[in-house]
């Protein structure tokens, strides 16, 4: 099963067209908050030194990034 996540606007009636689309099934409904988080500058920092990575080319396949994070947590 996909634990694809979605976010539909609902009006508190009427069920929302994406809700209707979904295969019979228990799904979890989550309330979120409108406005994501603010982000700490050094939060923000590594975000756009990540996208300046990317921009370069300097990219690793899922397998490597799994190998790099578990190595950094030493498991």
């Amino acid at each position: 099963m996909s634990r694809t996540a979605k976010v539909v606007t609902w009006n508190g009636k009427d069920i929302p067209a994406e809700l209707r689309e979904l295969p019979a099934g228990r799904y979890v409904v989550e309330a979120v908050d409108e406005e994501a988080p603010t982000l700490t500058p050094d939060e923000e920092a590594g975000i756009e030194a990540a996208l300046e990575s990317y921009r370069q080319g300097r990219v690793v396949d899922a397998r490597r990034a799994r190998q790099i994070i578990d190595a950094a947590l030493g498991r």
